[in-house]
């Protein structure tokens, strides 16, 4: 539902003047895979990294997410498409900040993924396809996911009973199967550098 009676307060400082004062191009570094992929490990490889380069980071994670701000939503398609919205939105409220914004989420539709790159000014959304085989993710299962739901015990299970639609133009394609969780995050790191998002 739409809320009324709101009108936008510009804010005197501006994200181009924080980024400024940052050192840094703000962005929002979608990462996008299957459930066991290591996108929260990937994801936290890269801020720590970013983190010893005293760059100005934050990491929504997926699980730490639905703890709190989406706590009252379950996984059905319509729940994941509203997960995805707010997130959105907080992710291009910390890229406003002149933060660089990491989220890492499944988000398994590219709708929701198109949804929250039109968020965003040119070059600030960066999808990262973490991209690992699930007969991989199904070995790693660190959470039991997979076994749960091969057994029946999980419904809409995103690889199994529910749709992944796999990115197809993502800005940076992640091998993990190939690569090591550190040859994953320099990947990312080095793009960042040579676009100009980091010193």
């Amino acid at each position: 539902m739409k809320t009324e009676n709101t009108v936008w307060h510009a804010h005197q400082v501006t994200k181009t003047e924080r980024a400024d004062l940052k050192g840094q191009k703000p962005c929002l570094l979608w990462y996008t895979g299957l459930s066991g992929s290591g996108k929260s490990t990937v994801a936290n490889a890269v801020d720590d990294l970013l983190f010893q380069r005293k760059c100005h980071t934050y990491l929504l994670d997926g699980d730490n997410v639905r703890h709190g701000l989406n706590g009252d939503l379950g996984f059905s398609d319509e729940d994941r498409v509203e997960n995805i919205r707010r997130i959105s939105q907080v992710g291009k409220l910390f890229v406003d900040s002149g933060l660089i914004c990491s989220t890492a989420f499944i988000s398994p539709f590219q709708s929701d993924r198109d949804m929250a790159r039109e968020m965003l000014e040119q070059g600030e959304f960066i999808e990262v396809f973490i991209d690992t085989p699930i007969e991989i993710c199904e070995q790693r299962d660190p959470k039991g996911l997979y076994k749960m739901a091969r057994a029946g015990e999980i419904k809409d299970f995103t690889g199994i009973d529910s749709a992944y639609d796999i990115p197809q133009t993502p800005e940076i394609h992640v091998q993990t199967a190939d690569l090591s969780i550190e040859q994953c995050a320099l990947q990312i790191v080095n793009y960042l550098q040579q676009n100009g998002y980091i010193n």
